[in-house]
């Protein structure tokens, strides 16, 4: 008798301390897809405040980024969340791309070096996340290498994903072309750089995540 009140109240605990914990809501995807402009907008909306610097140098984020309780209400709900902005994902990252835009050598092979780091830290932070938003930009092929591995690894851990195809106030963004690609999720067209569409993309958190 003690042995199954004490499973039962076990499983109350346990039960008590999911529905507390802290969601936390990863953002990923390749490089320049527009993941801390988005960060950036969540923040500036419901905080106040910008998350990070955004470049248009690839790999501008090479550390894990975390804004904690980040509060958003949308149709009379609340969701609470640990926000992490994560490095862009690449499979091979060159120095010399970083001297093509504008760096001197010395300041590539470090950029290279950090960018491969960061690469390795947002892989392994996929097993802390349960929530992701992919952020691809809209205006490139959707259905690459990098894009493929990370909806693969997502899928392979039952995390809740949503797609966001992001710039598309941009003549070539192909909203339609990301959806084909990946039917299988929710993708919301936006721009997290003006803000259009954000509702929708604040709507379909909650439905992902609330």
């Amino acid at each position: 008798m003690i042995n199954i009140i004490k499973t039962f109240i076990n499983k109350v605990l346990r039960n008590l301390f999911k529905k507390k914990k802290n969601i936390k809501m990863g953002l990923y995807g390749p490089p320049n897809g527009g993941k801390t402009t988005l960060a950036n907008r969540i923040c500036k909306d419901w905080l106040g405040e910008d998350m990070g610097a955004a470049s248009n140098i690839a790999h501008e984020t090479r550390e894990i980024q975390i804004k904690e309780q980040v509060n958003i209400k949308s149709k009379g709900k609340e969701l609470t969340f640990n926000l992490v902005d994560t490095p862009g994902i690449a499979t091979k990252i060159d120095y010399e791309e970083f001297i093509k835009a504008g760096l001197k050598e010395k300041q590539a092979k470090q950029r290279a070096k950090e960018a491969t780091k960061g690469v390795i830290d947002s892989i392994k932070w996929l097993d802390d996340m349960d929530v992701v938003i992919i952020v691809l930009d809209a205006t490139k092929d959707p259905y690459t290498q990098v894009n493929i591995t990370i909806v693969g690894n997502l899928q392979a851990r039952k995390i809740p994903v949503l797609i966001v195809a992001n710039k598309s106030d941009l003549k070539k963004a192909d909203i339609k072309k990301v959806q084909s690609a990946y039917p299988q999720y929710n993708v919301i067209g936006i721009s997290a750089k003006y803000g259009n569409n954000i509702d929708k993309f604040y709507e379909g958190l909650f439905a992902i995540a609330g």
